[in-house]
């Protein structure tokens, strides 16, 4: 078996270095790739040709080494280490699987992420901008400050994460499952949440002016101080969530249910789609504003629902596995 030695970043370093290296690594891949599909060209009829690329680190010289394999596998990415501001943009990296890496500040505009895991790893302000996430696990990752205008993340596993001052705006996390994710501060402009999966999610001081939420789980989350102006609650479940000090204004709740929900200091005077059933089953208090005509009701010992602990994420990988057809 044939072997080959790249230049890598070592894990704690950044750089060009690491860029020079992913860049030859995706080099290498591609012509795999191309020779497995000239063999296939010349015989097809009995087995399918594919490549698999084994990325052992050398040691402490920042080097890999390569070993070649002909495995009938799919192409899968794994992923680990750090690479600071690295470029990743336009890539096609569906599938791939970054576990306990660091990746602050890279850029991923347009990037094919489909089904990928990005698990217990640090993406702080990422650029995600336009990428496809769709069916992705973000597993107990950080994503402070990263960008995901216009994402698209449909049904994305994002349990534990971290989303705190993130923008979202635009996005599309329809059926997402974030239990448990702390997005504080987040900016969630016309974000599309409808039939999420919200349990226990801190939404405190976003802004999620005009987002979707019908259908969604936003049970025992903390919207506290949130700015939800023209917001579509329609269909959602609120129960035992925290709207105080939040504003409402032209927010529908339409069906949406309210058991205990704590809208104490919240201003829904101006909110649509509430009647009197809804109010009566959540808990307010003198300060709370209503539309004319409803009227509020004190709950005694209004207790929370605790949100489920975040995952610990797991240890970094001993080596990094890269295959392709």
């Amino acid at each position: 078996m044939k072997s080959l030695a790249i230049p890598f970043a070592k894990p704690e370093r950044s750089g060009r270095t690491a860029l020079i290296g992913l860049a030859l690594l995706t080099t290498l891949v591609a012509t795999t790739a191309r020779a497995g599909d000239a063999h296939g060209d010349t015989d097809r009829q009995d087995t399918r040709f594919t490549r698999e690329v084994q990325i052992v680190p050398l040691g402490r010289a920042g080097s890999y080494q390569v070993f070649p394999q002909d495995p009938d596998v799919a192409r899968v990415v794994s992923l680990g280490g750090t690479c600071r501001r690295c470029e990743l943009s336009g890539r096609n990296l569906s599938g791939a699987t970054f576990t306990a890496a660091t990746f602050i500040d890279a850029t991923l505009v347009e990037t094919n992420l489909r089904g990928s895991e990005l698990v217990g790893s640090n993406f702080s302000r990422a650029d995600f901008t336009r990428a496809d996430l769709r069916g992705a696990t973000l597993v107990a990752a950080n994503f402070t400050g990263a960008v995901f205008t216009d994402a698209r993340m449909d049904g994305i596993e994002g349990v534990g994460s971290v989303f705190v001052r993130a923008d979202l705006s635009g996005a599309n996390l329809s059926g997402a499952a974030l239990g448990g994710a702390n997005m504080n501060g987040a900016i969630m402009v016309r974000a599309n949440l409808s039939g999420a999966e919200l349990f226990g999610v801190t939404l405190a001081n976003v802004n999620a002016r005009g987002a979707d939420f019908r259908n969604a789980e936003v049970t025992a989350s903390n919207l506290s101080n949130g700015n939800f102006a023209g917001a579509d609650f329609r269909g959602a479940e609120l129960n035992g969530a925290r709207l105080t000090g939040g504003s409402f204004s032209r927010a529908d709740f339409t069906g949406a249910s309210l058991q205990r929900t704590d809208i104490r200091g919240t201003d829904l005077s101006l909110s649509r789609g509430l009647t009197q059933s809804q109010i009566n089953e959540a808990c307010s208090d003198s300060s709370t504003r209503l539309p004319s005509g409803l009227t509020g009701r004190n709950c005694r010992n209004l207790s929370r629902v605790q949100p489920p602990a975040a995952p610990q994420p797991p240890s970094p990988p001993t080596r990094v596995v890269v295959a392709g057809r």
